[in-house]
C-alpha cells in the first residue's frame, strides 16, 4: 500500500510507527512544515519525508490526515484537484465531520473517519471507524490498516465524539490510574521503578483477562475477593471515596467539553 500521512505530529508519527513496524506500507510519505525533526524516518528506506503535501498525494493511494483541525480545510482545498477515483481519504481530525469533508472534495470520494489513540505506536490501539456511503466499499481496507496496530470497531459517525473521549482521552485516564497505583505501591515500600512495573503489568493483565475470557469485570473481581478479605475492603473504601463516580463524571465532563469545541 502506498500511504501518505499528512501531518506528522504526535499522532501522525504514532500511526507511521505502527504501520512501519507491521510492514503495512510499500511506500510512505510523511509531511510536515518543518521536516528536520522527522528526517530519521528516512532510515526505513521506503519513507519519504517532505513538506510538500501535493507531492505526497500524487505519489500515494491512501491519505491519512493527522493535522490540526484549523488547518484541515485549507489542506483539503489545496489537494482536492489532485484526488483520483482511487484515493482513499482517512481523517483522524476530531470534530471534522464527513459532510464537511465532502463539501470540499465531493461525495464521489472514499471518505473515512478514524479515531485511533497513541497506543497505535506500540501496535495496541483501540481505533473507531466510520465512513461516507462510498467509503463503505473501503472500510475493510481501513480496518486492515488499523487492525495491524491493535483493534478496530466500526461505529456510526454520531458516536465518534464519545469514542474520542473513551479511546483517545482514555489513554490519559488509564495513565493516571496507573500513576495512582504506582504512588500507592511506593507508600507500601516499593521503590519507584518497581512500583511502576507492578502497576503497569497488573493493569495489562487485568485487560488481557477480559479480552481473552470475554468476562464481565465483576466476574473477575469475584475471583479475587474473599469474605472479610483485603481486596473487598480496599474496593469498598475506593467506592466510599467516589472512585467509580469520579471516573464517570470525568468521562462525561470530557464529552461535554468536546461537544463545546465542536460547536465552536
Amino acid at each position: 500500500m502506498k500511504i501518505a500521512i499528512i501531518g506528522a505530529g504526535n499522532l501522525g508519527l504514532s500511526i507511521a510507527k505502527g504501520v512501519l513496524h507491521s510492514n503495512g506500507a510499500t511506500t510512505m510519505y510523511l509531511t510536515k512544515r518543518n521536516t528536520s525533526a522527522i528526517k530519521d524516518f528516512e532510515k526505513y528506506g521506503n519513507v519519504v519525508v517532505t513538506s510538500d503535501n501535493e507531492e505526497a498525494v500524487k505519489k500515494s493511494d491512501i491519505l491519512i490526515f493527522a493535522v490540526q483541525p484549523g488547518h484541515f480545510s485549507g489542506i483539503l482545498e489545496d489537494v482536492k484537484d489532485l484526488l483520483s477515483e482511487n484515493h482513499v481519504l482517512i481523517s483522524t481530525i476530531t470534530g471534522f465531520s464527513i459532510s464537511k469533508m465532502e463539501e470540499i472534495v465531493g461525495k464521489d470520494k472514499y471518505v473515512i473517519r478514524s479515531m485511533p489513540n497513541t497506543a497505535i505506536s506500540v501496535g495496541n490501539s483501540m481505533t473507531c471507524i466510520c465512513s461516507n456511503e462510498l467509503g463503505k466499499k473501503r472500510i475493510d481496507l481501513a480496518k486492515a490498516i488499523f487492525n495491524r496496530m491493535g483493534h478496530t470497531l466500526e461505529i456510526p459517525e454520531e458516536q465518534m465524539q464519545a469514542a474520542t473521549v473513551i479511546c483517545a482521552s482514555g489513554i490519559a485516564f488509564w495513565m493516571r490510574l496507573i500513576r495512582a497505583t504506582t504512588q500507592g505501591a511506593i507508600q507500601l515500600g516499593f521503590d519507584a521503578k518497581e512500583a511502576q512495573e507492578l502497576a503497569m503489568h497488573t493493569c495489562n493483565g487485568a485487560a488481557s483477562l477480559l479480552i481473552d475470557s470475554g468476562s464481565h469485570p465483576e466476574e473477575e473481581i469475584d475471583r479475587v475477593t474473599t469474605p472479610k478479605g483485603c481486596t473487598i475492603s480496599g474496593l469498598n473504601e475506593m467506592e466510599h471515596q467516589g472512585l467509580s463516580s469520579s471516573l464517570i463524571r470525568g468521562i462525561v465532563t470530557s464529552f461535554e467539553k468536546i461537544n463545546q469545541i465542536k460547536k465552536g
